[in-house]
């Protein structure tokens, strides 16, 4: 008869509601949110800025206490001022003018 999991499984089906086995570990989103931040500067920054500020909160752990990894930091800061710049350049390009904002 079966043991209903008591032996018949060595690992447990699923680590918990916040994090999956089969997921990216923190440090591989870490990696992946600056590398989005950097390209993000050079194309599409509306897009990769808003990637790279997901892929270094959720490398943080969902939290803003505790200790947290640099690449998770620094993703989200330059995310940030990605998306900001994004932002600025698109309202600069939606007035009438040549320039940024004039």
């Amino acid at each position: 008869m079966a043991s209903f999991g008591h032996g018949t499984r060595r690992h447990p089906r699923s680590r918990g509601r916040t994090w999956s086995r089969t997921g990216p570990d923190r440090a591989t989103l870490g990696i992946i949110g600056v590398i989005c931040a950097i390209a993000g500067f050079f194309v599409l920054g509306i897009i990769l800025g808003p990637v790279a500020i997901v892929c270094g909160w959720l490398a943080m752990g969902r939290t803003w206490a505790g200790s947290r990894p640099v690449t998770a930091v620094v993703a989200l800061v330059l995310g940030a001022i990605d998306t900001l710049l994004a932002v600025i350049w698109l309202a600069g390009a939606a007035t009438p003018g040549n320039g940024m904002l004039f």
